[in-house]
């Protein structure tokens, strides 16, 4: 992070404090001084695990409040979960492929070389990189960076839930300073400690960093090599199976979703009927794989082989495992998921998102990147549309819109 990055960071958090009356209050006072209390009496732990105390006093240098932006972000419970085709299209369009295919290139030698060392695809790196900075996009938005020391003993001290991953991942993150890695100001990741390019929480950075740049520093933060390195060092070691694909999309034989979430051979499953919508055979038909059918019997459904659930390790999610490897063989020249997903009437399909941020575009009411993802200035854009043209304004993106910009 650059000077002026570290001021801009600085004067933001500033802000937030202000703004939520940290400062100013007899009990904000006293919230503080807890806060400066449990900092003096948590060095006694980092003590017993190596942390030295020049170490400790440089990672809390200047730390004198919680963080509470943290804390919102912890606190905050979504309302409603995304439908699993949102979710797909937000990360797995063709922007996404544009933006990795042009990092392929870019990165060539490198993801050859790690591709050669680990044996783990290079455009499922890509994707991983995609899902988790966009690209390290990210680490360029000071507003969605947070001090890792800081918002991990926010953590610890004022989130019971999270307290001990908290004060776990403190200890680690603690580690990481003292070897020298990253400065200690550098330390910048999520409101829970994922850090650097491939977003990595402190303690699987302990277990899986590596420094493919050889400048004698693991630093995910700041180069691309380590960062994809280490992101192929987990997945190599928790069991990536070379020149294998994560699954495989299927179509349903009449009364095939009572198997769903269960195991057989690729051979198996065919022989019970499911079949790929192109007709082509299934590689490696003694390879075990589960039927995942993610939006009930009326979608697609996959063969999900062992690459798919070592993808999981990464993040225990279906949907994310799903976007890793639909993104990878997108970015492979593959084609996407053939079968339609049951969307509600009315809702828009990917290629259709990208279409009416087009046509806003181009009727400059929107100036936003067309990336097929709706949020404050698509809805501000499709707002003024809709006043102009007499619609409710809902901001709401939807087939009657599209037909209006057709029009």
């Amino acid at each position: 992070m650059n000077q002026d990055r570290k001021n801009i960071f600085r004067r933001s958090a500033l802000a937030l404090l202000l703004s939520a009356g940290l400062f100013g209050s007899t009990g904000a006072a006293q919230a503080n001084s807890g806060f400066q209390t449990w900092i003096a009496n948590f060095y006694a732990t980092a003590a017993k695990s190596g942390i030295t105390k020049a170490t400790y006093q440089k990672a809390f240098s200047g730390v004198k409040t919680p963080d509470p932006t943290v804390l919102e972000k912890a606190a905050y419970q979504p309302e409603f979960k995304h439908q699993i085709w949102d979710y797909l299209d937000s990360r797995v369009n063709p922007y996404t492929v544009k933006i990795g295919q042009e990092m392929g290139r870019k990165h060539a030698r490198t993801l050859a070389a790690i591709e050669r060392h680990f044996g783990v695809d290079r455009n499922i790196l890509l994707a991983i990189w995609s899902m988790e900075s966009n690209y390290g996009a990210v680490l360029d938005k000071d507003e969605k960076l947070h001090y890792v020391p800081r918002a991990l003993a926010t953590l610890a001290y004022a989130d019971e839930k999270r307290s001990k991953y908290a004060r776990n991942q403190l200890i680690a993150a603690l580690k990481i300073i003292q070897n020298g890695d990253v400065p200690a100001s550098e330390m910048t990741g999520s409101w829970a400690g994922a850090m650097g390019h491939t977003q990595f929480i402190p303690s699987s950075y302990l277990l899986y960093a590596i420094d493919a740049d050889g400048n004698g520093h693991r630093d995910i933060w700041n180069s691309v090599p380590d960062a994809l390195a280490t992101a192929a060092n987990l997945l190599h070691k928790n069991g990536w199976q070379p020149g294998k694909t994560w699954g495989y999309e299927t179509v349903i034989p009449q009364g095939g979703t009572k198997y769903s979430g269960q195991t057989k051979t690729l051979a198996q499953w065919a022989k019970l009927g499911f079949k790929r919508p192109g007709g082509g055979s299934f590689k490696f038909p003694n390879d075990r794989a589960e039927l995942k059918i993610p939006s009930g019997g009326n979608g697609p459904a996959f063969l999900m082989t062992k690459n798919f659930f070592v993808i999981k390790r990464y993040n225990a999610s279906d949907s994310y495992a799903m976007g890793v490897g639909m993104l990878a063989d997108q970015l492979s020249g593959y084609g996407g998921v053939k079968q339609r997903w049951p969307r509600p009437d009315g809702a828009l399909d990917i290629s259709e998102k990208f279409e009416l941020q087009t046509r806003l575009k181009e009727l400059g009411y929107y100036e936003g990147e067309v990336d097929g993802n709706f949020g404050s200035g698509s809805k501000a854009a499709i707002q003024a549309f809709q006043n102009r043209m007499g619609l409710a304004a809902d901001g709401q993106p939807s087939q009657t819109l599209l037909n209006a910009l057709r029009r």
